[in-house]
């Protein structure tokens, strides 16, 4: 009986996968962090085949697969898709627990932002809810601009 693997290379995992996200590099992420930092925007990109605004921006629609050329300014604004509340600490959490993790869609996009969410009481939190960006005062140029999202 032969062996059909013998020929296949072994999977080797390291601690460090890269990953290259198109909308991450360069001249998008570069625009995107810009306006966060120095105007407190958030700017998507559109794709002008499919109609479809992306944020964070991607350099090509994963729809269509075209370039997404056209810079939009995207609001504030948007409603929470889902949440989850994490109560352990972890080391890449900057805040007390528990806290509030959601998906939020903002108005005119079709992604949605991973943020905090924070509200006066956590229980009254729930999907639908309209909510808004909060800018740090302290802006450093990261998606982090946004200190996170409140209810609108």
């Amino acid at each position: 009986m032969t062996d059909i693997f013998a020929d296949v290379e072994p999977m080797v995992f390291k601690s460090r996968i890269n990953v290259p996200y198109a909308w991450w590099t360069g001249e998008t992420a570069g625009a995107f962090l810009a306006s966060l930092r120095d105007e407190k925007k958030i700017m998507g990109r559109r794709c002008l085949k499919c109609n479809k605004t992306y944020v964070p921006p991607r350099k090509v629609c994963p729809v269509c697969f075209e370039d997404c050329m056209e810079w939009v300014e995207v609001s504030p604004e948007g409603c929470l898709e889902s949440f989850t509340i994490v109560r352990r600490q972890l080391a890449s959490l900057s805040r007390k627990v528990p806290v509030v993790l959601g998906l939020v869609r903002l108005d005119g996009a079709d992604t949605s932002v991973l943020h905090y969410v924070e509200a006066p009481d956590h229980h009254n939190i729930k999907i639908g809810m309209r909510l808004k960006a909060k800018f740090c005062e302290e802006r450093k140029g990261t998606i982090h601009d946004i200190a996170c999202f409140v209810p609108a």
